[in-house]
């Protein structure tokens, strides 16, 4: 009797421990399918916060001017394309307005690509700063900033270079004959909130604009 009995503790016994380890398996499949689902969910997730991150490229870019020097360049994305900030010194612009402009493709900036208020021989609101989308407009490659005279030979009259291929245009952005590149550098919408602030994206007429 004491031996059934001893058998029926066992078999009871045996029962619990399968039962505790088949509770044990489901939560841990449970655990694994969670994470397993978390792993797809991720590129989704990626996905939604690409979105937001696409909605916020195509949102005007405020930029603090106070710290470019005369001669330096700064660079900002807008729209996913980078944009120049030059501030160009008294002499490059001397240089600028002194420049031989049959050797350039579109010298009155003919072509439209460029804002009104920038159709001039700076192409820009203020002579002092140039803005650009720093794209060729031969292939897309991104040109360099290249403002030393004679830094491409000797009658360079400092400018952007393309390594791409070879194109080349002046200080204010303008194409040179001869080269791959069809059309001048794209001058972006922009405008002025004071002397040190500009905002890239966005068109209004401005006091401080020339």
């Amino acid at each position: 009797m004491a031996m059934k009995n001893n058998k029926r503790m066992n078999e009871s016994d045996q029962e619990e421990i399968d039962l505790s380890r088949r509770k044990f398996l489901l939560g841990a499949t449970g655990v694994l399918g969670g994470i397993g689902m978390l792993g797809l969910l991720t590129p989704f997730l990626a996905s939604w916060r690409l979105s937001s991150k696409a909605k916020a490229l195509g949102a005007p870019v405020e930029c603090d001017l106070s710290l470019l020097e005369p001669g330096q360049q700064m660079t900002v994305e807008w729209r996913g394309k980078p944009v120049w900030i030059i501030r160009r010194t008294e002499q490059q612009l001397q240089h600028l307005a002194n420049l031989d402009s049959t050797k350039l493709r579109d010298p009155n900036s003919n072509v439209d690509q460029q804002p009104d208020y920038a159709q001039n021989a700076y192409r820009s609101r203020k002579p002092e700063y140039l803005i650009l989308v720093g794209i060729c407009t031969h292939l897309g490659c991104s040109p360099k900033y290249k403002p030393t005279l004679g830094e491409l030979g000797k009658d360079w009259p400092g400018g952007f270079f393309c390594p791409c291929h070879g194109s080349t245009f002046d200080l204010a952005g303008r194409v040179f004959k001869g080269v791959p590149a069809p059309i001048n550098l794209v001058v972006p919408p922009h405008q002025f909130v004071d002397e040190q602030m500009v905002i890239i994206g966005v068109d209004g007429q401005n006091p401080l604009d020339v």
